[in-house]
């Protein structure tokens, strides 16, 4: 299992591993770890590799200054574009000087870190280095293999602008690897977002980070700049690093739900599902959802139009079509919200489906249905049952009176807060989904690519949850695994050909079949 690890988290780890190591150590090993993931990268004869080194004024720029050293003493040709501290550079805060709205920037923390910095610096200048000049035209022109980042680390909280914001655009127009020191330059290690709403990062192919795995990293922006995600945890001692509560989304949260299915068993024993939607010109979204969890193994699956119900689904005549209103919603495990629309019956739907006692799901418009009316949110709140929420960022903008691009600006609160105004597990959907439970625990997902940003993927992903939630997993387990399942049916789509580009919502349902058969087959061996 990967823990995530807050800024305020690996400062704190950084205050306690300082008095138990010589000074300098957390750099210089982070120097070393930097060194060995680039020469990973770079071609077999390393002599003949261009490094490009950027080197930023705090101790960020002291790893990076370490791995210059590094690799021109395994041969490599290095080239170091150094930002002393204490030279006034737009966007840059320097040890030792105050600069409004930014922390210290660095992999390793503290100004107090600027002595060790220095010797990072000598030792670089030792090397057979090359130090250039910020300005040189050369930079954009010259065939590098491997660009290091080393800019800035955790601490920057103030856009990139001016000349650092010209040199990030003209690195990320580059046509070589990039290899980010602890975080891409520009990124906020909390949220994943950019810096600064006209803020850049650098957008790396690889990071190593120091320590531990950071949120950042792997929602919002972060997957598109992070690239390829590495962790060195510097040798530090295991117990210095506190129980988190964040992780990376895993099969382990969940294999234990992963079970065979006995031979003495019939379509009682694996849950009823009803999907409640489909108000008129809308009936698509619950199909999907109702397809999606009868191939993931709900029992019986319903769907419980809120107007026009067809006889049947000529393509999957095994789900059973009805009348929203002639539905007993205390007998199976509801879907709420694909298609529903936001008419008086569909908030009635909504008031009745809150009521019951069945476990339940709501997505779509029962999202909206709730963000507009305060009573059905003190409805929701009263619910004994197992209770899923699957906004999208403009959907849990709405629930909480805010924007989405606040929500986007920081993913991470806005899901906890949403599970602990709603008591309910919270789905924010997204790059880098953001599973949240009501006591503040959060998984972030790393499965899923592109391919899923298209319409009706999300009713794909409800039906799923509502099939394991039918099948008895509990809703946190229920909502990883969904999740989990969804975004690597979207990737071995992928991976063969049928995306990301024009992949449909409904190419997804054959596709986790596939997986969820495969992992309990894995389980059971």
């Amino acid at each position: 299992m990967n823990p995530l690890y807050s800024v305020a988290e690996i400062r704190a780890i950084e205050q306690r591993a300082a008095p138990l190591l010589p000074p300098g150590a957390l750099m210089q090993r982070a120097g070393q770890a930097g060194a060995n993931a680039a020469l990973d990268l770079l071609p077999f004869s390393t002599a003949k590799a261009r490094v490009l080194i950027l080197a930023g004024p705090g101790n960020n720029g002291g790893d990076a200054l370490e791995t210059a050293a590094h690799l021109a003493h395994a041969g490599a040709q290095v080239s170091v574009l150094h930002f002393p501290p204490g030279v006034a550079t737009p966007g840059v805060a320097t040890p030792g000087v105050a600069t409004p709205g930014v922390a210290s920037p660095g992999a390793n923390g503290s100004d107090a870190a600027a002595p060790e910095r220095g010797e990072a610096l000598r030792r670089a200048q030792l090397s057979d280095a090359r130090f250039i000049d910020p300005n040189d035209a050369a930079i954009a022109a010259t065939p590098w293999n491997l660009v290091v980042d080393g800019l800035f680390g955790i601490g920057l909280r103030r856009p990139l602008d001016g000349a650092l914001h010209a040199l990030v655009d003209t690195i990320n127009q580059l046509d070589c690897q990039v290899l980010a020191l602890d975080l891409p330059s520009g990124l906020d290690a909390d949220t994943g977002a950019i810096v600064g709403p006209d803020g850049v990062a650098v957008r790396a192919s690889h990071t190593i980070t120091f320590i531990g795995d950071k949120p950042g990293l792997h929602t919002c922006d972060g997957r598109d700049h992070a690239g390829l995600v590495d962790v060195s945890r510097l040798d530090l001692d295991p117990a210095l690093l506190p129980p988190s509560r964040m992780h990376m989304n895993a099969v382990e949260f969940f294999a234990r739900h992963l079970r065979s299915r006995q031979h003495n068993s019939h379509k009682g024993s694996f849950g009823d599902v009803a999907v409640i939607g489909g108000a008129h010109g809308m009936s698509g979204a619950p199909i999907l959802a109702a397809r999606a969890a009868l191939h993931s193994g709900a029992g019986r699956v319903f769907v419980a139009f809120a107007e026009d119900a067809p006889a049947y689904d000529s393509a999957q005549p095994e789900l059973m079509c009805r009348l929203a209103a002639d539905f007993d919603l205390d007998s199976a495990t509801l879907v709420v919200g694909p298609g529903l629309g936001l008419a008086r019956l569909a908030q009635d739907l909504l008031a009745r489906a809150l009521a019951s006692g069945s476990a339940l799901l709501a997505d779509a418009d029962a999202l909206n249905l709730l963000a507009a009316d305060s009573a059905l949110q003190q409805q929701l709140l009263r619910r004994g049952a197992a209770t899923v929420l699957t906004p999208h960022p403009l959907e849990a903008a709405r629930l909480l009176g805010a924007t989405a691009a606040e929500v986007q600006a920081d993913r991470i609160g806005a899901a906890r807060r949403l599970a602990e105004r709603f008591q309910a597990v919270v789905v924010l959907k997204g790059s880098g989904t953001v599973i949240a439970q009501p006591d503040g625990a959060v998984v972030i997902n790393g499965t899923g690519n592109p391919a899923l940003a298209t319409a009706g993927t999300g009713d794909v992903l409800s039906g799923l949850c509502g099939s394991l939630l039918a099948q008895g997993w509990p809703a946190w387990e229920a909502a990883l695994a969904a999740v989990w399942l969804h975004g690597m049916a979207a990737d071995v789509l992928v991976t063969e050909g049928s995306g990301p580009i024009g992949l449909a919502a409904g190419e997804l349902i054959p596709a986790i079949r596939v997986a969820l058969n495969r992992m309990v087959q894995y389980q059971a061996h």
